[in-house]
């Protein structure tokens, strides 16, 4: 085998090993997160207490993946939280009721919502 040759069979590895990583990430592997649900992030105003690593008015989105990620019932709890507001379990700030935040949520988006944070 020439050095070409062999530059060649290490490339085509290579790219055969990009791929397989590429579309293991896709199809929900370790590596991947679902897309940010933008639209309703800012339908429901998480950014006014929420950010993504930090603490603000509310726990960061980490944070709360954090707390809750392992939990077998956080999803439905947290889900019912933005469906219907909800008392305080960080701090002094309950959740405050959809019409406070930009009106109401059905359980599909509220599970989107959940899913994505969870995923942080």
């Amino acid at each position: 085998m020439t050095a070409h040759t062999r530059r060649a069979a290490v490339a085509r590895a290579a790219i055969a090993a990009l791929v397989a990583v590429t579309e293991w990430a896709a199809g929900g592997g370790a590596f991947a997160q679902p897309p940010e649900p933008t639209a309703l992030i800012d339908q429901q105003h998480c950014m006014f207490c929420h950010t993504v690593d930090r603490p603000f008015l509310a726990p960061s989105f980490r944070q709360i993946a954090e707390r809750y990620r392992d939990q077998p019932q956080a999803s439905t709890m947290l889900e019912s939280k933005l469906v219907h507001g909800g008392k305080a379990h960080w701090g002094d700030m309950p959740m405050p009721p959809p019409p406070e935040r930009g009106g109401p949520l059905s359980a599909k988006d509220a599970h989107t919502l959940v899913q994505w944070v969870l995923d942080q």
